[in-house]
């Protein structure tokens, strides 16, 4: 079934969520830092960078720092996550704001020559959409640079939320192949897609439960279960999820997907092609 989001509802969350974001963000940042180090190996000198989906703007620093001449716009849904992203810019290069959804962009064609994007597009309503978007806007010989979820994230919370009711608390997510596959259907060249599975440990299942809630990551699609979730539901996930337990931790996987492909120059008739890489990281939180 495809997902629906109420881009309202998703709006609000992150709106909710800018105070407390930062501190909850672990994961985030992680996988932040680890796309930007993938452009270590990217020969690029971009004018123009758009940071779609910026949050807090982790990576608006990084960005400004490797590329010392570009001019960084941060885009996101959330204002108030604009008015944090603001914040981390270096010192007189302010980065440019702009609040609107990266399924219909607020820009003119062959705007940009980097579009980054950390942990955004899976709250797409129709994937395909962004990703002509992101090709809309991007010069010829741009690059889109992206990470977002895979389907086996927090496959254990999903699991053990089905053991308490049949209500969709967790979302589901885009197999790296299919946006691999919507890549070269939107027009992107040499699309190149890499997976790792990140899992973050938690003591116990109520402080995964907050940060998600945190970071404004508790909106689920299709609409939302009606009334509160009652002291006997969380007693029954909570023994649901204690299956996962090892060395007194439990589990939480997310899968990354990264990925990047370039717009083609004018006759460029080079194939694309998909690359999967796998990896396994562990942190405790």
């Amino acid at each position: 079934m495809r997902q629906i989001f109420d881009q309202q509802r998703v709006r609000q969350a992150f709106d909710k969520a800018a105070d407390s974001y930062d501190e909850a963000a672990v994961l985030q940042k992680e996988v932040c830092k680890r796309l930007l180090e993938k452009l270590d190996v990217v020969n690029l000198s971009p004018e123009w960078i758009l940071d779609a989906g910026t949050g807090t703007g982790e990576a608006v620093k990084p960005l400004q720092k490797k590329y010392k001449k570009a001019e960084v716009v941060l885009l996101d849904l959330s204002e108030a996550m604009l008015h944090k992203s603001v914040k981390q810019g270096v010192l007189f290069r302010k980065p440019h704001q702009v609040c609107g959804n990266i399924e219909a962009l607020p820009f003119a064609d062959q705007s940009f020559d980097l579009l980054f994007s950390n942990l955004a597009m899976q709250w797409c309503n129709d994937l395909g959409a962004a990703l002509t978007e992101f090709k809309r806007v991007l010069k010829p010989g741009a690059l889109l640079h992206f990470a977002t979820f895979g389907p086996d994230t927090l496959k254990e919370l999903r699991t053990s939320w089905q053991k308490v009711d049949a209500a969709v608390h967790v979302n589901s997510f885009i197999d790296m192949h299919d946006i691999g596959d919507a890549l070269l259907q939107a027009g992107f060249a040499e699309p190149v897609m890499e997976s790792e599975i990140i899992t973050v440990n938690y003591k116990k299942i109520d402080t995964l439960m907050q940060d998600l809630r945190d970071i404004g990551a508790n909106v689920t699609a299709n609409g939302h279960r009606q009334g509160l979730l009652t002291r006997n539901m969380l007693k029954k996930l909570r023994e649901a999820y204690e299956v996962y337990r090892k060395s007194n931790v439990l589990p939480a996987s997310y899968e990354i997907v990264y990925g990047h492909a370039w717009v083609a120059e004018a006759g460029d008739k080079n194939a694309g092609r998909n690359i999967e890489v796998a990896f396994t990281s562990q942190y405790v939180r």
